[in-house]
């Protein structure tokens, strides 16, 4: 029996643009083994999905939502010849470089959403003779951006108030409970690597509060010139405030941002990867008053 596998010698297989990715594929094995030669191969795309209840919109143009390559380079590590049996190991370097186009979007980073992902993998592929299969192994690797100034914190203050929410008519607003709530987001351009944090706090309510909570929401957007399909999607929610929290204190909002599941705010001709905030307070009949912030996601320093 033989098998194959890809190790990194970076633990974390984190790499930027333009660094040299190096390991070594291992080959065991129980009996020496004739192969036609081993090639490495490095793939990183960006594979977009339009969402169900866009199905009209998607027959229109579903065939230009193609993946989108962002790296694609091989090359062949070992010539033709007998690996002997035991253990042996095959140390490789492969320069990490976009694909040279001016039309696409260069290296992004790793990301995996719901209807946009963006990944990168080396497969090492052993050719064997036709009465054999070859043998693939595949290893991911995670793309980041090199770090960046932020500029200025932008934080953002806002007074929830019945006259601040949309209702969706009179008999909406006369059903919505008397409340003054006062919520500050420190900064609304953020560092990934960063919790985001700020405030609310309860100044008078005419009913009992349930619950406060705190959520951070993914919106993809992807298509093509024919038409585009948006959608918003929840990553994580936290619990920030339970039960009838008192009046005039504040409460604070925590939120640590998951790796893989977030990046940088991304916009492309094809498709673009944006984040919100929402700050949502629920009632005791279940009533529920939702603040959205717009958030600018940045790999700083």
């Amino acid at each position: 029996m033989t098998t194959l596998t890809i190790s990194l010698k970076r633990p974390s297989k984190v790499y930027h643009e333009g660094e040299i990715i190096a390991g070594v594929v291992v080959v065991k094995s129980n009996s020496d083994v004739r192969h036609e030669g081993l090639v490495l191969f490095m793939e990183g795309s960006v594979n977009l999905q339009i969402s169900s209840k866009n199905a009209g919109i998607f027959d229109a143009f579903s065939n230009n939502i193609k993946p989108i390559t962002l790296v694609n380079t091989s090359m062949e590590i070992v010539a033709a010849g007998k690996i002997p049996v035991g253990v042996t190991e095959i140390p490789f370097e492969m320069p990490l470089r976009g694909r040279p186009s001016s039309a696409g979007p260069g290296l992004l980073e790793t990301y995996h959403g719901v209807f946009v992902n963006v990944m990168y993998t080396i497969q090492c592929s052993m050719k064997r003779s036709f009465l054999n299969k070859p043998l693939n192994a595949v290893c991911q690797f995670f793309v980041q951006y090199k770090h960046k100034d932020p500029g200025p914190l932008k934080p953002v203050r806002c007074e929830i108030t019945p006259a601040s929410i949309r209702a969706s008519g009179p008999a909406s607003r006369a059903s919505m409970p008397n409340f003054q709530l006062y919520a500050e987001i420190d900064s609304t351009v953020c560092a990934l690597d960063k919790p985001i944090t700020g405030k609310i706090r309860v100044d008078d309510c005419s009913v009992q509060i349930k619950s406060i909570e705190l959520q951070l929401v993914r919106v993809e957007t992807c298509g093509s010139t024919e038409g585009y399909s948006r959608d918003a999607t929840e990553i994580q929610i936290i619990q920030v405030g339970e039960g009838d929290v008192c009046r005039s204190r504040d409460v604070p909002l925590y939120m640590v941002l998951p790796r893989l599941f977030t990046c940088p705010t991304t916009t492309t001709t094809n498709f673009k990867i944006e984040f919100e905030l929402n700050i949502s307070v629920i009632f005791e009949d279940d009533y529920l008053v939702t603040e959205n912030f717009p958030i600018l996601l940045l790999r700083c320093r």
